[in-house]
C-alpha cells in the first residue's frame, strides 16, 4: 500500500524525499558557486520511465563564466527507492549523500565530494510543505543540502578547476509527466555579511486530476533556523515572475520574506529538459547563472536581515520554449 502510494509522488511526514518513488521523472540537481572567482558549477541527472518503462537518463555539466554545457542522454539508469542514489552506465553518473561524479568523456567530468553538509533536518514534512502528502501532483521539489563545503575537480573541456573553496546547494525533483507547463526557480547564498544564508524557491503551474492552478514553495537557512513558507492558508507565497525579473514575498505566522532578483534574458544557459515518454530531452530550461538576488527577511514584522547575493540561480521556463526545441528537432532530423 505505501508502495502504491509513493508512486503517485506522495511521501508521509518525516519521509526521506530524497528516495526514488517510482514516477516518470527523478530528477537530481546540484549546484556549486564560488564568490572568489565568481565561478558557478551546475551538475545534473534525471532518471526517467519511458512509454514502453524502459528506463533512459540524462545527463549534464555546465559552467559560467561562459555558455559551457556538456549533455548527454544515455540509455539504463537507476534511482535508489531507500535513499539518495544514482546509477548511469559505467561511470557516466553516479551519486550519493556525499559523493557526486560524473564522466562525459572529453567534454566534462565532475567529481565532487560534499563536507560539512547542512541537510534538510529530520521534521514532519519536506521543502513542498503540505504538499508532500497530497497523492497525484505533477510535481514535486524538495531542497535536501542547504549549504555544505565541496572538494574535488572539474574538468570543462580542456580545462579543470579546483572546487575547494565552492559552496554546495542540492535538490531533488520528481513527477508523473516530467516539467510542468510553466515553472520558476531560484537559489541563492554567499550574502553579504551572512555566509550561513541560503534562499531556493520553486513554483509553477500544478495539476491534481482535473484541477489546475498555481503554487510557490519557498525555504530560507538562516544559520541553524530554517523557514519554509508556501502553504496555501498559513504562509501563501505571491510571485510575479517575466522579462529577467523575480519577485515573490511570503508571510506566515512567524516570518515574512521578500525576495526581488534581476537577470539578463540574453545571459541565460538552455539547459535540457526531459520529456520521459518521449526518451529524450530537450533544449528548453533557460537558467541564469549569475543573477543579482535582494533578500529581506522578516519576524513578526522586523527586519532581522536585508542583503544581496551577485551569484543566483534563476529560471523563468515554460513549455513553449520546450515546444520550440521539440519542433526544432523535427525540421533537422
Amino acid at each position: 500500500m505505501l508502495q502504491r502510494y509513493r508512486a503517485t509522488g506522495a511521501d508521509l511526514p518525516f519521509a526521506d524525499l530524497r528516495r526514488a518513488h517510482g514516477v516518470a521523472m527523478e530528477g537530481y540537481f546540484w549546484r556549486l558557486s564560488d564568490p572568489a572567482s565568481g565561478r558557478v558549477i551546475v551538475a545534473l541527472c534525471g532518471i526517467h520511465r519511458g512509454r514502453a518503462g524502459s528506463p533512459w537518463a540524462n545527463v549534464a555539466i555546465a559552467a559560467h563564466p561562459g555558455d559551457f554545457i556538456a549533455a548527454a542522454d544515455l540509455a539504463g539508469g537507476t534511482a535508489d527507492p531507500a535513499g539518495l542514489g544514482v546509477l548511469v552506465g559505467e561511470g557516466a553518473f553516479e551519486a550519493g549523500p556525499a559523493r557526486v561524479r560524473a564522466d562525459l568523456g572529453e567534454r566534462g567530468a565532475l567529481d565532487l565530494t560534499l563536507h560539512d553538509v547542512h541537510a534538510w533536518p529530520r521534521r514532519v514534512l519536506g521543502g513542498m510543505g503540505t504538499g508532500q502528502v497530497v497523492p497525484g501532483l505533477s510535481q514535486h521539489w524538495h531542497p535536501h543540502v542547504l549549504g555544505a563545503r565541496a572538494s574535488g575537480t572539474v574538468r570543462l573541456g580542456v580545462e579543470t578547476i579546483d572546487l575547494d573553496g565552492f559552496r554546495v546547494y542540492a535538490e531533488k525533483n520528481w513527477g508523473r509527466d516530467g516539467f510542468p507547463d510553466r515553472w520558476w526557480w531560484g537559489h541563492a547564498q554567499h550574502f553579504e555579511d551572512a555566509p550561513d544564508t541560503c534562499v531556493a524557491f520553486a513554483g509553477g503551474a500544478v495539476t491534481v486530476g482535473p484541477f489546475d492552478t498555481t503554487a510557490t514553495a519557498l525555504v530560507v537557512r538562516r544559520g541553524d533556523t530554517l523557514i519554509r513558507l508556501g502553504d496555501p492558508v498559513l504562509s501563501p507565497v505571491r510571485a510575479e515572475v517575466g522579462g529577467g525579473s523575480w519577485h515573490l514575498r511570503a508571510r506566515g505566522p512567524r516570518w515574512g520574506v521578500e525576495l526581488t532578483a534581476t537577470a539578463d534574458p540574453q545571459d541565460a544557459h538552455v539547459l535540457p529538459v526531459p520529456l520521459p515518454a518521449r526518451g529524450y530531452s530537450v533544449a528548453g530550461a533557460l537558467q541564469q547563472f549569475a543573477g543579482d538576488l535582494h533578500l529581506v527577511l522578516r519576524r513578526r514584522g522586523r527586519i532581522v536581515y536585508a542583503g544581496r547575493s551577485p551569484l543566483a540561480g534563476l529560471e523563468d521556463g515554460g513549455r513553449d520554449a520546450v515546444e520550440r526545441e521539440i519542433e526544432r528537432r523535427k525540421v533537422t532530423a
